[in-house]
């Protein structure tokens, strides 16, 4: 998918809004898909993006939130950790399904399906520049940032 044209998505937003990528144009996309809101990881990730904001919109990117998560439920998340950026919802899985981010994962001995952490740079012009796929969270903002910066 690296170097290839990402095809138009339209997925529900917070705010009422809808998100469209061919909105977007001219803009570079960073797309984090994370496995639930309100939960550890997830929300120490969310706060990392959130603190680099600033930076990300001075480098002409658009932070973008994913999980299967309802409407209710990130407009929730988004108020409480007050994230300046959109959350989607993917609750049919079609985005997730696209980026091939729906993985087998093992909980407290369980296999459940879920989303494995991922993100995903789209340049302005559409093209997947760059992914990661079940990353750590620690610092995963920073490395987004800093290859957003040098793109």
């Amino acid at each position: 998918m690296i170097d290839q044209t990402v095809a138009d998505f339209s997925l529900p937003a917070t705010g009422g809004q809808t998100f469209t990528l061919s909105a977007c144009q001219g803009s570079t996309v960073v797309l984090y898909f994370y496995p639930k809101d309100s939960t550890p990881g997830c929300t120490t990730e969310a706060q990392e993006f959130r603190d680099l904001h600033p930076q990300f919109v001075e480098a002409g990117a658009i932070v973008v939130g994913v999980s299967r998560d309802s409407i209710r439920s990130h407009e929730n998340f988004k108020a409480k950790q007050d994230l300046p950026f959109a959350l989607l919802s993917d609750a049919d899985e079609l985005l997730c399904t696209r980026f091939s981010v729906i993985k087998m994962k093992s909980m407290y001995g369980k296999q459940v399906r879920g989303i494995e952490r991922s993100t995903f740079v789209i340049d302005g012009k559409g093209v997947l520049r760059r992914e990661w796929r079940a990353l750590k969270v620690a610092g995963h903002a920073q490395q987004v940032l800093d290859f957003v910066v040098q793109l």
